[in-house]
């Protein structure tokens, strides 16, 4: 056992753990950041090399958090000293009339998000092998793009040993037992801290098991999709492409969205944004379901070969309102629990931090975190009966 007592253990080294521990350090907080696989992996969520940075939610309370990450992401690109964010926009395509494209859109002009709507006469000189379903608008989010999602989670965790923080991978957690000072039990080793963070991605409620606390998480398994361009270089980040969502597109009931080809030269990622229900630990034996996206791309995208090139795995963790978790534990009040980042979470990665290690150093924290409270599923279960 560890003799030594941290100020603050941090379960899980993903995006939203690693940019904990990365706060909790700058605030001189001895912290301690555990993983259960070797670094760096690709079981979890926060593998791969992009993600989408984007303002364009409908909910007011993303946007502002939005505004503050994107100036975090460009402080740790600073002191990292490594380029973590290409802007490309987003363009966002839905029926026009539909619910989701006109509250996306009311939401931008609110809150003054730099936006452009593009006339379906001028949208092919604006989004050139694109095809605009019929009854589509399409607007584009100007301040969005792509975020180097493995470079961004090394930095993190760069500037956090630089710190003077402490990684420990290859530690699954056996045990937390609660207390004044928190006890940690890995497969090799007994921690303690003051307060513990779990940001243990798809295995949130395993960990929490410990606690006696079980959150409404479904964890499902999404393929990740690169498609050929039959020439190259036709949607790609260097030719400034811009990421997309394509709202209640006519193939499925959920979005697809996509990002320019660059890790992959010659391959654009395009995805459906949902998967098959799957235990974590078995994933690999989830089949894969992209004919979906197939349809879409041989309608909308005439550039690429309907067939993936590239299939890969990543695991969301949802909730049933798609919101975050963030908030202290019910009973164990220097226990706290960042999860449920339902696929749309790595943007938020150092804002999410800031706030978690707000709520592990007993501050008040700078957002209304209302909209992710445990509360809240206890609350709509009683609505319910």
């Amino acid at each position: 056992m560890s003799s030594e007592v941290y100020d603050c253990i941090v379960i899980g080294a993903g995006i939203q753990g690693s940019c904990t521990a990365y706060h909790l350090a700058q605030k001189n907080q001895k912290t301690l950041l555990l993983e259960q696989f070797v670094l760096p992996h690709s079981r979890g969520s926060s593998h791969g090399q992009t993600r989408i940075i984007r303002k364009a939610y409908d909910e007011d309370f993303y946007i502002r958090m939005m505004e503050e990450s994107y100036e975090l992401w460009a402080q740790l690109e600073r002191e990292a000293g490594v380029k973590l964010f290409s802007r490309t926009g987003l363009l966002v395509m839905g029926p026009e009339d539909g619910k989701k494209f006109q509250l996306l859109k009311a939401s931008l002009q609110r809150n003054k998000v730099p936006s452009t709507v593009l006339e379906r006469h001028e949208f092919s000189q604006h989004i050139p092998n694109v095809n605009l379903a019929a009854g589509d608008g399409a607007l584009v989010d100007t301040t969005a793009g792509v975020l180097y999602a493995d470079r961004a989670l090394r930095a993190a965790q760069m500037v956090f040993q630089a710190h003077g923080g402490v990684i420990k991978d290859g530690q699954k957690v056996v045990n937390v037992q609660p207390g004044t000072v928190v006890t940690v039990t890995t497969g090799s080793d007994v921690y303690t801290a003051r307060s513990v963070v779990i940001t243990a991605g798809p295995w949130a409620n395993t960990v929490l098991s410990h606690t006696g606390l079980e959150l409404p998480l479904r964890v499902v398994k999404v393929n990740v999709c690169y498609w050929k361009e039959k020439v190259p270089g036709t949607y790609s980040i260097s030719r400034h492409f811009p990421c997309f969502i394509q709202l209640n597109p006519k193939e499925a009931e959920h979005d697809i969205y996509g990002l320019p080809s660059n890790e992959y030269p010659g391959l654009m990622k395009v995805c459906y944004h949902m998967g098959s229900v799957t235990d974590p630990d078995e994933r690999d034996r989830q089949p894969d379901r992209v004919e979906v996206v197939g349809r879409y791309i041989r309608r909308c995208f005439p550039g690429l070969v309907p067939e993936p090139a590239v299939v890969e795995g990543c695991l969301y963790t949802g909730t049933p309102d798609r919101n975050f978790v963030l908030d202290r534990h019910p009973t164990f009040r220097n226990i706290v629990i960042g999860a449920g980042f339902s696929g749309h979470g790595f943007k938020f990665g150092p804002v999410v931090g800031k706030v978690l290690c707000e709520l592990a150093m007993g501050q008040v924290p700078s957002y209304d975190l209302s909209p992710f409270s445990i509360q809240r599923f206890q609350d709509h279960q009683k609505s319910a009966l």
